[in-house]
């Protein structure tokens, strides 16, 4: 066999065991480093359980393209990191038992493995932190809601917010795309208002390292100038040049366990369906640059 070069067949393998030992994952934004590390994380697992992984980018309609895949047997499970509540193709994929798991994004009310983080909390927490140091005008970067996680952290923070006595005004809350520029297009609008903020919570890290590009252009500075909180915690979070005080997530332990839960789904079809939902914390870093009130 070494000397002919011969491998195995996949395409007849699989036809025999009903099995291809590839699983498909959906990610956002790949230029996202939340994404990047939790598709590492991932990656290791499922190799290491035998399994190879596919990846598609949510943008250009993938998200359709993975659920195709499942339904014609080219994965045998397929992870999405961004699902939505208005998709009527996944709903359908799970109402026909494929093997399917959530990670970071659920939908509530979908019968099917989902791991997630407090999101809720996370918000409440950055209300509370910023109103002990007296940060009242803050403004709120969300992406869109149709994502739980934005959604989420947009509530606990603006409930809590108002909850408090400092509720957030409308002209101070914003919605759309999770990205850099975004978060920077809108810190140098927010710049230009004579009643400027003197906080901003992004919903993602992503944004925030934008926001803080935008006061570094104009000559300013966080904390100094505007404080500035993320969300997730990534990597890059923590390098000297970002500094960003953030909500930590979890997010390689919730990749980790959302493989093993499809591993196990696809080892034994019929389980019930499992909900992870994983704390979080509050990271001060310099962008803020005051510890927590205990």
């Amino acid at each position: 066999m070494e000397t002919l070069g011969y491998v195995p067949h996949a395409g007849a393998k699989a036809m025999k065991t009903m099995r291809t030992n590839t699983i498909g994952v959906v990610v956002a934004d790949l230029t996202n480093p939340f994404y990047s590390e939790v598709l590492d994380e991932l990656s290791r697992e499922l190799t290491a359980a035998g399994f190879r992984v596919v990846i598609w980018n949510a943008s250009g309609g993938s998200h359709q393209d993975a659920l195709q895949a499942i339904r014609e047997r080219a994965v045998d499970g397929v992870i999405f990191t961004t699902a939505t509540a208005d998709s009527v193709e996944l709903q359908a994929a799970v109402e026909q038992e494929s093997p399917i798991v959530l990670i970071n994004r659920v939908v509530e009310g979908l019968d099917c493995d989902q791991v997630s983080s407090s999101n809720l909390h996370g918000g409440a927490i950055v209300a509370d932190y910023l109103l002990e140091h007296s940060k009242t005008r803050v403004a709120f970067i969300g992406g869109t809601n149709q994502a739980s996680t934005s959604r989420d952290r947009g509530r606990g923070f603006l409930s809590r917010m108002e909850e408090l006595g400092h509720p957030v005004p409308d002209h101070f809350r914003f919605y759309g795309e999770f990205s850099h520029d975004r978060g920077a297009h809108i810190v140098n609008r927010l710049l230009s208002r004579a009643d400027r903020p003197d906080a901003v919570f992004c919903a993602n890290d992503y944004m925030a390292f934008g926001a803080l590009d935008a006061l570094r252009a104009n000559g300013l500075s966080a904390p100094e100038d505007c404080w500035v909180i993320g969300y997730d915690d990534v990597d890059m979070a923590g390098w000297d040049s970002f500094s960003l005080t953030t909500v930590r997530q979890p997010s390689r332990e919730m990749a980790r366990i959302g493989a093993r839960l499809l591993v196990e789904r696809i080892n034994t079809p019929g389980l019930p369906s499992r909900q992870v939902n994983f704390p979080c914390d509050l990271i001060v870093r310099g962008s803020t640059g005051h510890q927590p009130i205990c």
